[in-house]
């Protein structure tokens, strides 16, 4: 959606019901509290006003968890806030830009809280909250000195990178991956690490200068100015600073008399009038979230963020297969196995057993695509070998190190129907910056549709599989197939004849010199 034009009459939603004591009347900044007599953080709880009063509690869990996997979960479903969304057409492009949400407002205002409600009201899968805290210049020496006495002004928009904020939101709305600073307040500093964040269809930007850059601006969608009362903010600031980043009651006092308050009054509050809504009362005033919610669940409507299975489905119908397809020559053997783990009637032991041998006869045929160049070994007899050895530095699996874009990658899945799941895995290592050439995608059984799909959309990816299958069916299921792999493999599928007690191995009729 288009923000709405700029305007000093931003609508203002209506605050929540006052308590006793809390008149709409109240000046926009009152004189600081004391704090002379609070010795620590947990004493600060007393000061803030009892905000539960004024509601009915919202039963919501979210986790704040900084450990894997990276999501929010609530009373009803898993939010996913990392990781790559499956909004791709059949050309293996995102089909719309994402949608992004500025949050602004004072410090402490309750940005963050209100993100996380809006997120959880959503009602989507793919959400990427980002906070304008991580985007803090790197200081100098002097620079560092005076952050250390609490003489750093934080609270100017030149302590900012708005120009990597700005590349990194486009490239997120573009569905890209970036790389994201994470930054200490303890020592004012940026980490060694960055953290990896993906596209998603909703996006959500959140900092005291959200509205403070021209060129920023025009990448929201929405922008939202969350009003908070000045005592409130102080309150919180103090306890969060104590308490999270290592302050004392003293420095933090003095920061935001000399930076905070000036900081807001000139840079943030004149932001208000570019806000397309007003949110007095921060995470207080659900109804103005409810409205928020409503609104963008229409616009969302209208840019029908999905994956679009019919147009995938038809996209390459009646096309010869594509010359970047191996398929593991179908020797007696490989016809046999296809039999026994096709069958219905196959017991999990025997699934398992040949679905490995498959898999095992596949890798080996994908090695062989690898590059190799020729070396010189010494035999224990002390003689030369000519032989070959791979040219790469190494072989990684499962996880995606820092140097992945170095070396060959095989990706496997173990059946590939529509391409779907195969074309975001291949997304996730283009943008891990792996090139196309370089991936390798294996399968133990295809349909045509799939291989078509990836093929079409990453054309320098080679496919190799066991057997391709012509047809899939309604429910984009292969046939003939083999059945939900997972299911059979895993044993969370009833077994046909109930016994899982074979003699091992099951089949002695197909042979192979060792076993997995």
């Amino acid at each position: 959606m288009a923000a709405p034009p700029a305007s000093a009459d931003a609508p203002r939603l209506p605050p929540p019901p006052a308590a006793a004591g809390d008149g709409p009347d109240r000046p926009a900044e009152r004189s600081e509290a004391s704090c002379e007599d609070r010795s620590n953080a947990e004493s600060l709880d007393r000061l803030l006003p009892a905000v539960g009063t004024r509601r009915s509690p919202r039963k919501r869990t979210t986790s704040q968890c900084k450990s894997e996997p990276p999501l929010l979960r609530t009373s009803k479903r898993t939010i996913y806030t990392a990781g790559r969304p499956p909004w791709y057409n059949e050309h293996g492009t995102q089909s719309k830009e994402a949608f992004a949400i500025g949050l602004g407002g004072g410090s402490a205002s309750g940005k963050t809280t209100v993100a996380r409600m809006i997120i959880e009201a959503l009602d989507v899968p793919w959400v990427v909250l980002l906070s304008m805290d991580s985007f803090y210049k790197v200081l100098t020496t002097q620079q560092q000195e005076q952050a250390a006495r609490n003489n750093f002004n934080f609270d100017h928009p030149d302590a900012f990178d708005f120009d990597l904020i700005v590349s990194t939101l486009k490239k997120l709305k573009q569905g890209k991956s970036v790389k994201v600073p994470v930054y200490d307040f303890t020592t004012h500093s940026r980490k060694k690490d960055w953290k990896t964040l993906y596209g998603a269809n909703v996006i959500i930007f959140e900092g005291i200068m959200a509205f403070a850059d021209k060129t920023l601006l025009e990448l929201l969608d929405m922008k939202i100015f969350v009003d908070t009362d000045s005592d409130i903010r102080l309150v919180r600031r103090l306890r969060r600073d104590i308490s999270e980043r290592g302050r004392d009651i003293e420095g933090v006092i003095k920061q935001y008399n000399k930076f905070v308050k000036p900081a807001f009054d000139q840079y943030i509050q004149p932001t208000m009038r570019v806000a397309d809504i007003v949110v007095p009362w921060g995470s207080g005033n659900t109804v103005a979230i409810d409205l928020i919610v409503q609104h963008m669940h229409s616009q969302l409507e209208e840019r029908k963020l999905r994956w679009d299975m019919a147009a995938l489905a038809s996209a390459h119908q009646c096309h010869p297969l594509p010359q970047t397809l191996s398929v593991l020559e179908s020797t007696p053997q490989v016809r046999g196995m296809h039999t026994i783990i096709r069958d219905k009637e196959t017991s999990r032991d025997e699934f398992i057993f040949y679905s490995k041998r498959l898999m095992r006869l596949l890798i080996e045929h994908a090695l062989s695509f690898l590059p190799f160049q020729d070396c010189v070994v010494q035999t224990p007899q002390g003689q030369d070998y000519a032989g070959k050895c791979y040219a790469g530095k190494q072989l990684h699996y499962l996880r995606l190190p820092k140097d992945i874009s170095d070396d060959h990658v095989i990706l496997m899945d173990c059946t590939v129907s529509t391409g779907a799941a195969a074309m975001m895995a291949v997304r996730v290592l283009l943008d891990h910056d792996v090139p196309e050439d370089k991936i390798f995608l294996l399968s133990l059984l295809m349909a045509e549709m799939g291989v078509h799909s990836v093929a079409y959309a990453f054309p320098q990816v080679r496919i190799l599989t066991t057997a391709v299958d012509k047809r899939v069916n309604d429910l984009f299921r292969i046939i003939p197939g083999i059945g939900n792999f997972g299911d059979r493999y895993f044993g969370t599928d009833a077994v046909p004849d109930g016994s899982d007690e074979e003699e091992w191995p099951p089949r002695a009729s197909l042979s192979e010199p060792e076993r997995a």
